[in-house]
C-alpha cells in the first residue's frame, strides 16, 4: 500500500465530514463510503477542536463578562455558560457545513405529510417547513442544554465522547439501512457494509479511555464507554424512523443521526455526572 493512501483517505474523510479545506478530489465521496469504519477518527479529531474551543471561548467570555463588572452586575457565572454553551453549538454546525443540520430539518419537512413520494418530495425541496425548523432546533437546544448544565472540568471530554457517538451512530444506520432509492446515497450505503465497520466500535473504546485515564477516576470512563454506545440504540431508533417516514435511509436521515446521537450524548453525559461525581 503507498504511504500516500492513510493520508488521502484522512484527507477525504475530513473533506466529507467538514468544512476543513484539505483539497479532497472527486472520489472523497466513494473513498468515505469504503472507509466509514473510520469515522470515529475524525469524530475524535472534531471534538478536540470543539472542545479547545469550547475551553478557549469559556476563559474569553469570562474574561470580557469580568470588564462589565464595574459598570453593571450580572451573573456572570450563568451568563458565561449560557454564551459558550450557544457558541460551541454554533462552532459544531458550522465546523460540519450546516449538512448534517440541513438532514434535521429534511426529515422535519416531511413529517405531517401523509403519502411516501411526497415526504420525499418535501425532504428535497427547498425549503423550510415548521416541522423541519421545530425538530432542528429542538435536536440543538437538547444539545445546548447539556453542554450548558455539564461540569466545565469535564467538558472537553464529554464534547469528544458526543462526536464519537455521532459518528458510530452514522456507521450503525448505514451498516443496516437499506437505501431509499438508487443514487449516489444507495452507492454509498453499498460501499458502507462492509464487515470491517466493527472496527469503528473499537476504535471508538480506545479512543474514549484515555481522555479520561489520567482523571483518577475510573467511573469517567465507564460513563464514557457507556455513552458512545448509546449511538447504537439511537442508530437502531432512527433507522426505525427513516423506514416509517422514507422507506429507507437516505442521506439526510445520516446526517439528521449524527445530529440526535450527539444531542442525546450531551444531555445524558451531563445528567450522570450530576448523579455519579
Amino acid at each position: 500500500m503507498s504511504p500516500l493512501k492513510p493520508i488521502k483517505t484522512f484527507r477525504d474523510l475530513l473533506s466529507f465530514l467538514t468544512i476543513i479545506p484539505v483539497g479532497g478530489k472527486e472520489d472523497f465521496i466513494f473513498t468515505t463510503a469504503e472507509h466509514v469504519y473510520l469515522f470515529p477518527i475524525i469524530g475524535a479529531f472534531i471534538g478536540v477542536l470543539t472542545g479547545a474551543y469550547f475551553v478557549g471561548s469559556g476563559y474569553l467570555v469570562r474574561f470580557l463578562l469580568s470588564l462589565t463588572t464595574p459598570l453593571i452586575a450580572l451573573p456572570t457565572a450563568i451568563l458565561s455558560k449560557l454564551v459558550v454553551a450557544a457558541m460551541t453549538v454554533a462552532f459544531l454546525l458550522v465546523i460540519t457545513g450546516l449538512q448534517h443540520f440541513d438532514g434535521l430539518i429534511d426529515l422535519g419537512n416531511a413529517f405531517g405529510v401523509r403519502n411516501l413520494h411526497d415526504r420525499k418530495m418535501a425532504a428535497h425541496a427547498w425549503t423550510v417547513t415548521y416541522w423541519g425548523a421545530l425538530l432542528a432546533l429542538i435536536v440543538e437546544f437538547v444539545a445546548f442544554i447539556g453542554l450548558f448544565l455539564i461540569n466545565p472540568l469535564y467538558a472537553f471530554g464529554a464534547i469528544v465522547v458526543a462526536e464519537l457517538s455521532a459518528k458510530l451512530a452514522m456507521v450503525t444506520i448505514v451498516w443496516i439501512g437499506k437505501p431509499t432509492h438508487k443514487g449516489l446515497g444507495s452507492i454509498f450505503i453499498a460501499k458502507a457494509k462492509n464487515k470491517l465497520n466493527i472496527i469503528a466500535y473499537a476504535l471508538s473504546m480506545l479512543i474514549v479511555i484515555p481522555f479520561f485515564a489520567l482523571s483518577g477516576k475510573p467511573i469517567l470512563g465507564l460513563i464514557g464507554i457507556g455513552l458512545v454506545l448509546v449511538s447504537i440504540p439511537v442508530a437502531f431508533a432512527m433507522e426505525k424512523v427513516s423506514e416509517n417516514v422514507f422507506g429507507g435511509v437516505s442521506g439526510d436521515m445520516i446526517g439528521a443521526t449524527n445530529e440526535v446521537a450527539r444531542a442525546v450524548t450531551l444531555i445524558l453525559f451531563s445528567a450522570v455526572l450530576m448523579v455519579a461525581i
